[in-house]
């Protein structure tokens, strides 16, 4: 069974695919698999696969055997009909929980790189501690306030259909992560354990259009609204669900 998987959705960036397959080998201990996971209207897809040295898969035609290859070669290309990060997270993330068996399920921004050595591993063992819950590294702009990266054990996933709320796109999914962890009373940080956040908040990588569609006012807008939607109406349920599955292991 492959202990984790790592989703990254990204959209024409198809430089990162290389840099982040290398980060993955160079500090990966656990079984972990790299899963990029891109819309099948990105012209650049064919060079994602290209750059992490794999085949493009389509998700929704992904066989056993495809499953199999990818977890052995720990990296994957996935063309998938999403049209934001948050659809191509989950239908990634869920898809994998059948295709691999994972255990935990995480995400990255295609602007994260691990540093720390044997961090899936970290992830992994915090994870079995806990039996169900969520955790995340230090990104070195957030640190503990946000999880801007996470790995969530597999059980929670299912339970809720995803890995974060279908009505967002792409802000405030880290929001919810450390909101519901907190109201499930199975949220752990690891401060040394670094996944670096490349931002241009930061002056760690120059603004293209993807971060400028993602972070403008009006996505901004959309996003709160939407949160603050989805805490109105389903955090307090969706939080006992997952309280209740740790009520079961213990």
């Amino acid at each position: 069974m492959v202990d984790l998987v790592i989703v990254i959705p990204t959209r024409a960036r198809p430089a990162t695919a290389a840099p982040l397959a290398a980060a993955f080998a160079e500090t990966c201990t656990a079984h972990t698999l790299l899963a990029l996971a891109v819309d099948d209207n990105d012209e650049t897809a064919a060079e994602y696969a290209a750059g992490a040295d794999v085949p493009l898969v389509d998700l929704d035609a992904a066989t056993p055997d495809d499953w199999a290859g990818l977890a052995d070669r720990r990296v994957g290309v996935f063309r998938t009909p999403s049209r934001s990060m948050v659809a191509a997270l989950n239908l990634v993330g869920v898809a994998a929980l059948q295709g691999v068996g994972a255990f935990a399920v995480g995400f990255m921004g295609d602007d994260n790189r691990p540093r720390t050595h044997g961090w899936d591993s970290r992830f992994v063992r915090a994870l079995r501690d806990l039996g169900t819950g969520i955790v995340y590294g230090n990104d070195l702009i957030q640190g503990e306030r946000l999880p801007t990266q996470v790995a969530i054990t597999a059980d929670i996933v299912r339970e809720l259909g995803w890995v974060a709320p279908p009505t967002l796109t792409h802000l405030y999914i880290d929001n919810f992560w450390a909101d519901l962890g907190r109201k499930a009373g199975c949220l752990r940080y690891l401060d040394d354990v670094i996944i670096e956040h490349l931002h241009p908040l930061v002056g760690k990588a120059d603004v293209d259009a993807g971060y400028r569609r993602v972070n403008s006012p009006v996505s901004y807008q959309a996003g709160e609204t939407a949160y603050n939607t989805y805490l109105a109406e389903r955090m307090t349920g969706d939080a006992e669900r997952v309280r209740a599955l740790r009520t079961v292991r213990a």
